[in-house]
């Protein structure tokens, strides 16, 4: 296979920026956009002078692989027909609704032999990758992750551990390579009655203390992993993709060679140099070669499921702090904001 028919199902924002990126991309051809909505998906289509489908079986009767970039209740019931006609799958995050939905297409994934990888794409962040690579000759002692937002532009259809910390449960599960062994979270709820603000920590089997915070209730837009290292202390700054190193030094200038100090250096800052490319198109190409080699891709629909279960148990945990407190609050209609502050116990 020289060249892979892809289609494109779903042409919002997101789904605009796959098709532009598998028009240009080698050894693929961008073969039709699929929508429910023609008045969205045909000036795609026409864009990038290909067909457009209103039926998804339409449109698989014409590919080889498909990314699904449709809302998340969808997840489940379209990439399972896609599987059942052989079609691979690039599936934006999460994976599924539920966890028992994920389970389910995971089994199914693993049984097809298909390519079936879910859109982690902070994975493919140039800025994380080159974190990684530093970490390789680091002990962490911690490591904070922190994802904000402001409430305007949000996903406020589901709460923020959905929204925006399931990006975070997956670059936790990629980094320590195994699931948390105790999990403590707090949440509260500013304008949905779901929970807009979510802290959670993450304890590990002689691994480093882990803490995930993500709100929708800041005005600024911030994408962090800082991680305390007993060799440094480094920032990572995904948003901007910059990655920094403060080490620790124990120079001491003297005047003129004689005892008492005249001024100590405390730290070295060095400045990693990070790779500037697009992390869709990194993330596309991934899925493309996974196709072509045969191989499993680095975000698999496992991974994809462990990051929604972890994402689920966060959620839960809150859940029950609220309970036990009496306070579980009520969603409230988009737009409606919540008359007070309503924090979870404890």
């Amino acid at each position: 296979m020289n060249n892979i028919r892809i289609g494109v199902v779903g042409a919002g924002r997101m789904g605009q920026r796959h098709a532009r990126l598998y028009a240009n991309l080698r050894h693929t051809q961008l073969t039709g956009i699929c929508d429910t909505n023609p008045q969205v998906g045909e000036p795609v289509a026409r864009q990038y002078d290909v067909p457009f489908y209103g039926e998804l079986a339409d449109l698989l009767k014409h590919v080889d692989a498909v990314s699904l970039v449709v809302p998340s209740p969808l997840h489940f019931e379209l990439s399972m027909r896609c599987l059942e006609r052989g079609v691979h799958v690039l599936i934006e995050k999460p994976i599924a609704e539920t966890v028992a939905d994920a389970e389910r297409l995971t089994e199914a994934a693993e049984a097809s032999g298909r390519v079936v990888q879910v859109g982690h794409i902070e994975r493919f962040n140039p800025a994380y990758m080159e974190l990684k690579n530093v970490l390789d000759a680091m002990s962490p002692v911690a490591i904070n992750f922190r994802r904000l937002s402001p409430f305007k532009g949000s996903n406020n259809d589901v709460d923020v551990v959905l929204d925006l910390m399931i990006h975070d449960t997956n670059l936790v599960l990629d980094l320590m390579q195994q699931e948390p062994a105790a999990i403590t979270a707090h949440g509260l709820t500013v304008f949905t009655g779901f929970v807009d603000h979510a802290i959670a920590q993450l304890s590990f089997e002689n691994g480093p203390l882990v803490t995930v915070t993500a709100s929708r209730v800041t005005e600024q837009k911030v994408r962090s992993v800082d991680v305390t290292a007993r060799e440094a202390f480094l920032e990572c700054d995904l948003l901007n993709k910059s990655i920094l190193v403060h080490r620790h030094t124990i120079g001491e200038y003297l005047i003129n060679g004689q005892p008492g100090t005249k001024y100590r250096q405390e730290s070295i800052v060095e400045r990693i140099q990070v790779p500037i490319y697009e992390p869709l198109f990194v993330e596309l190409q991934h899925f493309v070669k996974c196709i072509l080699e045969n191989k499993t891709p680095s975000v698999s629909a496992r991974d994809g499921f462990a990051a929604l279960r972890l994402a689920m148990d966060i959620r839960r945990t809150i859940r029950a702090q609220w309970e036990a407190a009496g306070s579980v609050p009520t969603p409230r209609a988009r737009g409606v904001a919540a008359p007070a502050l309503t924090p979870v116990a404890g």
